[in-house]
């Protein structure tokens, strides 16, 4: 029984050492496949909230991307394909894209509250003018 947990072990450890997909000879680099990633995270959001305009002008996602980064389909499935093989890589570039993305919403939110408070500003000077203005009439 030990010489079978023995075997099996030394099958699992070599397993694990063993690559599952062969790096491809035109493999994207990971900075450009997280460029990619998070491009195409945000397009396709876009797509979910404007479906009709994107339609309407015949825009296709994956076209933009592949002109954009001047890639084919085979060498983003190649590569794609590759770091998902290969967990911790394909982690670490997720990770990247979410951290661009949480950065992107911060800085929307700042600019949204910063808009708001300008607004809220010049309608509390308005209300305010106009009262003095209301004041100044009824106090001859």
């Amino acid at each position: 029984m030990r010489k079978l947990v023995l075997f099996l072990m030394g099958i699992l450890i070599l397993s694990c050492g063993e690559k599952v997909v062969e790096k491809p000879e035109n493999l994207i680099p990971k900075e450009k496949m997280a460029d990619i990633l998070h491009d195409l995270a945000l397009m396709n959001a876009a797509k979910s909230a404007f479906s009709k305009t994107f339609d309407e002008n015949g825009i296709e996602i994956m076209d933009f991307i592949y002109k954009k980064y001047q890639i084919d389909s085979v060498q983003f499935v190649e590569s794609d394909l590759y770091y998902a093989s290969i967990p911790l890589e394909y982690q670490s570039i997720y990770e990247d894209v979410e951290a661009r993305i949480d950065e992107r919403k911060n800085m929307m939110d700042r600019m949204t509250k910063k808009r708001n408070d300008s607004i809220r500003r010049a309608q509390e000077k308005r209300r305010d003018s106009i009262r003095s203005a209301k004041d100044s009439l009824v106090d001859p």
